[in-house]
């Protein structure tokens, strides 16, 4: 909860590589008058912390600092980006359980010495673990967000923008389901212009080539082990994303992002957390939008919501 008397404090569970960037991004950004890193190698957030403390001259005046949970005490958004890293040749679900565990301890914590504030979880598979932060929680579904497809949304974007030759920010177009292998372009609402793409491209741009949605699905799908293949990990844009929800929370701006949240009645979907695009403000997700969608994305969405309910069961809850 936000208290107007006092400086906006943002905690930031974890502080390895995309916690340290969303810190730096949101240090940049001047959202938070506190900035406070934890992370079980007190060493490292400290070390962080210092880093970050160097910058301030040249950034925004911020307090920042590595602390303890009891620093989530106030807190307005705290954002986990804790836990066990993707490797090479592995996906989000295979690390399921040792992610799982390890929010067991995370979350009690959190809500022990702040249960009034907001929950980002960043941390993979952001799905799985976003259900599990809310039912650790006992916070309404609302407080409780994953960054889901906000970053697959995102390179979708910047992939059909490179092939329309505009502006990624003139694009319109959302992935929705798993932050994963079973995420789902929908195309059937993707626009330039409010023109569908087959027909900006034909009537602005070049005729489609043979396969070319396929081709740009499959590299916004990928991305993360082509990356990961090539430096290790990926943070920048994943911060970038997270600073974004951050924005549109603090400064109530209802802005329209595809995060992870508690699916209810959408295409006979229940009870898991899946992305589609929610109203952000204030206290969190105001509205999740039940969009239009044709029968194969409603396949694929429901085919998404299978294979979270599956490893739901696999990990207890």
């Amino acid at each position: 909860m936000i208290n107007p008397s006092h400086p906006i404090r943002i905690a930031i569970i974890g502080a390895g590589n995309v916690g340290a960037t969303f810190a730096y991004s949101l240090l940049i950004s001047g959202l938070a008058g506190e900035i406070v890193l934890i992370d079980a190698n007190q060493t490292k957030a400290s070390g962080e912390a210092m880093d970050l403390n160097h910058s301030v001259p040249f950034t925004q005046s911020t307090r920042i600092w590595a602390g303890h949970y009891e620093d989530t005490a106030g807190a307005a958004i705290t954002v986990v980006t804790a836990g066990s890293a993707q490797k090479p040749g592995e996906s989000r679900l295979d690390l399921v359980q040792r992610n799982a565990s390890i929010f067991k301890s995370i979350i009690p914590e959190i809500v022990r010495h702040n249960p009034d504030g907001l929950i980002l979880i960043a941390s993979n598979p952001v799905d799985i673990l976003s259900y599990s932060a809310w039912k650790l929680s006992g916070l309404p579904a609302s407080r409780v967000i994953g960054s889901g497809t906000i970053l697959d949304t995102a390179r979708f974007r910047y992939l059909l923008s490179q092939y329309a030759r505009v502006d990624s920010r003139s694009v319109h177009a959302y992935i929705i389901g798993e932050h994963g292998d079973s995420e789902v372009p929908v195309w059937s609402l993707a626009n330039i212009a409010g023109m569908a793409l087959e027909d900006y491209f034909a009537m602005n741009c070049r005729d489609c080539e043979k396969d070319v949605f396929d081709h740009i699905f499959e590299a916004t799908r990928d991305a993360a082990y082509q990356i990961i293949q090539r430096k290790g990990s990926t943070y920048y844009a994943i911060a970038s994303g997270l600073q974004r929800m951050v924005e549109a929370i603090l400064r109530d701006q209802d802005t329209v992002l595809s995060v992870s949240t508690l699916i209810e009645d959408f295409h006979g979907v229940n009870n898991v957390f899946l992305s589609l695009p929610c109203i952000l403000g204030r206290n969190g997700i105001k509205q999740v939008l039940k969009i239009p969608l044709n029968e194969k994305e409603t396949d694929g969405f429901v085919r998404s919501a299978q294979v979270m309910t599956e490893n739901i069961k696999a990990i207890g809850l």
